[in-house]
């Protein structure tokens, strides 16, 4: 018998990451194909004002672990109480987001619990009880379906990859057990970059490689600014210095599933490909016709991007007015 979905919910200083509600979204459908209700944790400090915004997603009851021990992430104070919550409601299924948090965490409870996992998960559904998680796998080359066994099964979505559906649940906020314990780590120091749209999370990403050529990343900026996105970066352009790690896309950097992709420069290899190839629609603009890119691209212009970039910006804010 099902005993629902959890969903793990993540926010930083006070605001819910927004794949939080893709997952609750995903996880109030999944919950009526399989029988159960939608429980959402939300862990952290002072959290009280905030949680009942889950209701607005399905949520039926909202599970607060409100201590100033978690103000900060550390993954062994989350996850002991998340794991305690876990086995004390022991939902069927338990979903969280592909952040660096999410990851970190889900790995940690999976071993905890001894629960089958899926990474990365760009869709999921129910088959005759069973819980199948759709993910890349080999640098985005194939699509693999994983069929997840036991109790708890662990999905961790990707970004951007789900439909956010709003559906009033009830919304019940509940206290849980917030002793976290004792941890051997702790935050020394934390840095936010503030008024830049999260690259994982942004609708659209416009990214710079080597043809960019230098650290005048003005063009690319220019464009994402238009398209209301965020800039991104190869490998490549990160190994030169001209961006930081945090812009890196690809199997090393992060991956990225916005409506919009636009490569400027970017020769396109695998490893690239890995961390953008679910994006709804890619453009790339590259001066080589025979750049790899160009196979797995929507929409291809062969030209300058330093001609061509400027003219699109140009088009976009014709357009928008």
């Amino acid at each position: 018998m099902s005993n629902g979905v959890l969903i793990i919910a993540e926010q930083q200083d006070g605001v819910f990451r927004k794949v939080t509600f893709e997952a609750l979204s995903e996880g109030k459908r999944i919950a009526g194909e399989m029988g159960g209700g939608l429980k959402a944790l939300v862990l952290g400090s002072n959290i009280g004002e905030m949680a009942p915004e889950l209701a607005k997603y399905g949520a039926d009851a909202i599970l607060a672990a409100d201590a100033p021990a978690l103000a900060n992430y550390v993954t062994d104070l989350y996850a002991n109480v998340a794991a305690r919550v876990i086995e004390a409601h022991q939902p069927a299924v338990v979903l969280m987001g592909a952040t660096a948090q999410g990851r970190d965490l889900a790995a940690r409870l999976a071993a905890r619990l001894n629960a089958a996992i899926a990474m990365d998960c760009i869709a999921l559904k129910v088959d005759s009880g069973d819980l199948v998680a759709t993910r890349p796998m080999y640098g985005g080359k194939v699509l693999a379906e994983v069929g997840l066994s036991g109790a708890p099964r662990i999905a961790v979505i990707r970004p951007n990859a789900m439909d956010i559906t709003a559906s009033a649940g009830a919304g019940a906020v509940e206290p849980v057990d917030a002793t976290a314990e004792e941890s051997r780590l702790s935050v020394v120091e934390k840095h936010l970059e503030t008024g830049k749209t999260e690259l994982t999370e942004a609708d659209v990403v416009v990214s710079g490689g080597r043809g960019m050529g230098g650290a005048d990343y003005s063009i690319v900026e220019e464009l994402a600014d238009a398209l209301g996105g965020a800039v991104g970066a190869s490998r490549s352009a990160v190994d030169e210095g001209w961006r930081p790690h945090a812009d890196q896309v690809g199997q090393t950097g992060k991956v990225v599933s916005p409506s919009l992709y636009v490569a400027c420069g970017i020769s396109g290899a695998i490893q690239h490909f890995a961390g953008m190839s679910s994006s709804r629609v890619i453009v790339a603009v590259n001066k080589d016709p025979d750049a790899p890119i160009f196979t797995k691209a929507d929409y291809g212009i062969v030209g300058d991007l330093f001609e061509v970039v400027p003219e699109i910006t140009k088009a976009v804010k014709t357009v928008k007015g």
